[in-house]
């Protein structure tokens, strides 16, 4: 039985490896394969100059770091799946899908796709719908609702902050309004 303890090289596997500076009857003394005088022939002598540059860097750094966009991506769910997962007549939105394990999650938004066919007729709301999955819910009989999402604006932290600022223009004034009377 072939097992780890008794398992064998195979034969011609291993080469020996040349054994300079041993005399001339080896074929490789006198000089041991490194010719005469020089940088070279001598000991430390063959490893020459390192590239310090940007480039030589670059190219020693593994190409798998990648890229990660900050844009969060839509989740993306089929025509086909929507036909699977809900019955005809039905309204469907984020939190259907959601509920149904379509979707991970409704923060980023959700795109509908065509693939996949249709025959039942859906109201379908969602973010945003690419032109195919429109032609395909609608050539079923069904109705397509694009919902817009409010995000808040950053302007709002200024306004708030510039009310700050007038509360407190304002209570300074009557102080000062009260130190005159």
């Amino acid at each position: 039985m072939l097992s780890l303890h008794n398992l064998k090289k195979g034969k011609g596997t291993e080469k020996k490896s040349k054994r300079l500076g041993r005399g001339n009857a080896t074929g490789s003394g006198n000089y041991s394969t490194r010719g005469m005088k020089g940088q070279r022939s001598r000991s430390g002598g063959k490893s020459g100059l390192a590239l310090r540059s940007i480039k030589s860097y670059l190219l020693r750094i593994p190409k798998v770091r990648g890229f990660k966009s900050l844009n969060k991506s839509k989740a993306t769910v089929n025509v086909g799946a929507l036909e699977q997962k809900f019955s005809s007549g039905e309204t469907i939105n984020t939190r259907a899908m959601l509920k149904a394990g379509l979707i991970d999650t409704i923060s980023n938004g959700v795109k509908i796709l065509s693939d996949g066919k249709i025959t039942k007729n859906f109201t379908v709301e969602a973010e945003d719908f690419s032109a195919s999955a429109k032609e395909k819910i609608e050539a079923a009989g069904g109705k397509i609702v694009i919902i817009t999402v409010k995000k808040q604006p950053l302007k709002k932290k200024a306004n708030a902050e510039e009310t700050a600022d007038e509360k407190v223009a304002e209570e300074v004034e009557k102080k000062q309004e009260k130190k005159t009377k």
